[in-house]
């Protein structure tokens, strides 16, 4: 995990952020303990307050759930809640702007999918 503590992003919002790309790689498999509260605050000198208030919103977004005197685990679903999150993100975020973009250009579905073809084989190979 990495922090930026000059950025305009909120420490809070960089912890959840941090960890649910932990999530989404499968370096916090499901199932599995996360570190601590402490531990974190310690090894990346955050206030404790600071990583909890990260934690629970993904608590509250059901990515982790905390077990009483166990810790804090990435729930069975966890990734695939990610997934989805993150699809519906790319959906809103791009694929809309490129809708509305294509329709000011007068591109219709066909030559849109002609340009994302084009992409895809001249950034992948």
């Amino acid at each position: 995990m990495q922090f930026d503590f000059d950025s305009a992003e909120p420490i809070y919002l960089q912890v959840a952020s941090q960890i649910e790309d932990a999530i989404f790689t499968g370096a916090f498999p499901e199932n599995e303990q996360i570190p601590s509260t402490t531990e974190i605050s310690k090894q990346f000198h955050i206030n404790p307050a600071t990583v909890l208030k990260g934690m629970n919103i993904l608590v509250s977004e059901g990515l982790l759930e905390k077990r009483r005197g166990m810790g804090t685990f990435v729930t069975i679903d966890g990734q695939k809640k990610v997934v989805e999150k993150r699809r519906s993100k790319f959906y809103d975020d791009f694929i809309l702007d490129l809708i509305n973009e294509a329709d000011k250009l007068k591109l219709n579905q066909a030559d849109v999918l002609k340009l994302i073809q084009r992409g895809y084989q001249n950034d992948h190979n």
